[in-house]
């Protein structure tokens, strides 16, 4: 059974509850940056295959590119995110929350542009389209309010809200309304009941 994150637990921006990997591909945030969004994703290498730990892999730079012939796509890619939850609810880690993570790429939400400089990325093991497990839920919605004990959270969006030309995810299986039962009351505005 996963461990799941308890609000307020924090060493800097790590969540101390998660398991850590760091990234290489990180920078810093611009100076006066104001984290108020979650970007969420949904990713499976190769895509469809879960618990590979290719993902991992491909965070750490470390993704052998001539295991599978859908990596010849992404090959060279340098990429990470803040966390990203398993299929089983596993919360991993892989930038400081603290600082800038490479996940959301050309974006614009809140009449903003570069969204990875104040946001904050969660990958969730998945398929676009596809439905996402409870227990990546209950790691979500306990990963939302730890985050919220740190940071201004106004927004959340799909990848697909801020880059809809490009992105997909996390898709149409994502349970959206289960989402917005958890933040009602929270001020907190979701991409799918707003207009960019």
């Amino acid at each position: 059974m996963a461990r799941s994150p308890e609000p307020g637990v924090w060493r800097g921006g790590w969540l101390a509850c998660a398991r850590t990997r760091p990234s290489p591909n990180f920078d810093a945030r611009p100076q006066n940056a104001c984290v108020d969004l979650i970007v969420l994703h949904s990713i499976s290498l190769p895509p469809g295959a879960y618990g590979t730990g290719a993902t991992a892999a491909l965070f750490l730079n470390q993704l052998d590119w001539d295991a599978h012939p859908y990596y010849a796509q992404i090959r060279g890619l340098r990429v990470s995110s803040h966390f990203f939850i398993t299929r089983k609810g596993v919360l991993w880690q892989f930038v400081d929350a603290d600082q800038r993570a490479w996940h959301a790429g050309a974006s614009h939400w809140r009449l903003r542009g570069r969204c990875n400089d104040d946001a904050v990325g969660v990958e969730l093991e998945g398929l676009e389209g596809e439905c996402f497990e409870p227990a990546q839920y209950a790691t979500l919605l306990c990963l939302f309010d730890a985050l919220r004990t740190r940071y201004p959270v106004r927004y959340v969006a799909g990848h697909e809200h801020i880059a809809p030309a490009r992105k997909n995810d996390p898709g149409s299986g994502f349970d959206w309304e289960l989402l917005s039962r958890h933040c009602a009351g929270s001020g907190i505005l979701l991409a799918p009941t707003v207009r960019r």
